[in-house]
């Protein structure tokens, strides 16, 4: 595992940013699912912004909204109210393809369950996204290369999924999720599978990356050392933010 101090060493081409501005705006999210009776209340008016650069947890317990406030923020699930921006853009009035185009160029993802592919390398994993975009050979390379060394797996780059331990597949999932230079990285219970020590490495790696390239990071975790480091914590229960 690359210590913190070679990883901001290391240069990591951020994304361009929205300029001026928060990164995210939330404004009175609410989320509901199933009708009538039925229904259950996931969101009950979130507000909050998070200004470029910073490193922000959601923090709350399971079943507390936290995954679906994520994925309403990264244009994976509309609210059922409210509305919310993203490097300046309103994410709630977008198409389909134009949540795509932000999940592409401006958000990545980092999930729990780590979503390499198994039948492709370390390498490969890394490179999708930009064979996705038609990258250059050479450069895709060379980026994923650099992405491997900065998370200290530089010498696991033909090894597969199977072959990793379930931190290293993380660290993978990492490095994927910085290939096309994010503005806004969206991390959904990042160390829930992964035993205290190596947990710890994850999230001092996070915050490492946020810090020295000045990516944005929301973070969602019952993790209380991801707590310990980020600039702000946006608590929840029950759907709903407490002061």
């Amino acid at each position: 595992m690359a210590e913190p101090a070679s990883i901001a060493s290391a240069a990591v081409t951020a994304g361009s940013g929205p300029g001026h501005g928060p990164m995210v705006e939330a404004c009175d999210l609410v989320r509901t699912f199933g009708r009538g009776e039925a229904a259950v209340p996931a969101l009950r008016g979130v507000s909050f912004t998070v200004q470029p650069g910073e490193l922000v947890v959601v923090y709350g317990r399971s079943g507390s909204g936290k995954s679906t406030l994520l994925n309403i923020v990264g244009g994976l699930d509309p609210p059922t109210s409210g509305t919310v921006r993203v490097a300046g853009q309103d994410v709630t009035r977008m198409t389909e393809r134009e949540r795509t185009l932000l999940r592409r160029d401006t958000v990545a993802f980092i999930f729990q369950s780590f979503g390499l592919i198994p039948i492709l390398t370390a390498a490969e994993n890394v490179g999708l996204p930009l064979r996705i975009t038609a990258t250059d050979r050479r450069a895709r390379e060379e980026r994923v290369r650099l992405l491997l060394s900065i998370v200290g797996l530089a010498d696991h780059a033909r090894q597969r999924p199977d072959e990793l331990s379930g931190g290293q597949q993380q660290r993978v999932a990492i490095a994927r999720a910085l290939t096309g230079s994010p503005d806004l990285l969206i991390a959904d219970e990042p160390t829930g599978q992964l035993d205290s020590e190596t947990g710890r490495q994850v999230t001092r790696l996070i915050q490492t990356i946020v810090r020295s390239e000045g990516i944005t990071a929301l973070v969602a975790t019952h993790d209380a050392e991801l707590v310990n480091l980020a600039d702000h914590v946006l608590r929840l229960e029950d759907g709903r933010l407490l002061e």
